[in-house]
């Protein structure tokens, strides 16, 4: 499960972050989850609160936002949203699409403790 693996280093991204922000600890953290990005958003939840435990997240709170897939045709030049993984253009059925968002998990705010 990979989901270990990637909660294993946003828990150390975290930890950089509030060194360099002189923090205590850590509130609330927020990602950004692609529905292309091959992470499974119940998996990273539960992993991050396995291994949150012994560090600065031990009291944080986890937001995951789904990102769906934003996709621009290349055939009728439409931007469209799915919540499916599919490449399919919905408007005209191409498959010549390009992804623009939703394939990626970013880390997006952190919520600290200075005092």
């Amino acid at each position: 499960m990979h989901e270990y693996s990637i909660v294993s280093a946003l828990i150390e991204q975290c930890e950089d972050l509030a060194k360099q922000h002189q923090a205590n600890a850590i509130r609330r953290v927020e990602v950004k989850i692609g529905i292309l990005s091959g992470v499974e958003p119940a998996l990273l939840s539960q992993a991050f609160e396995t291994f949150k435990l012994d560090g600065i997240c031990a009291n944080a709170t986890f937001n995951m936002h789904i990102q769906p897939l934003l996709l621009m045709c290349n055939q009728c030049g439409i931007e469209s949203e799915q919540t499916a993984r599919t490449v399919i253009c919905p408007h005209c059925q191409s498959n010549d699409t390009r992804i623009m968002d939703g394939e990626d998990m970013m880390l997006m705010q952190l919520e600290m403790d200075t005092e």
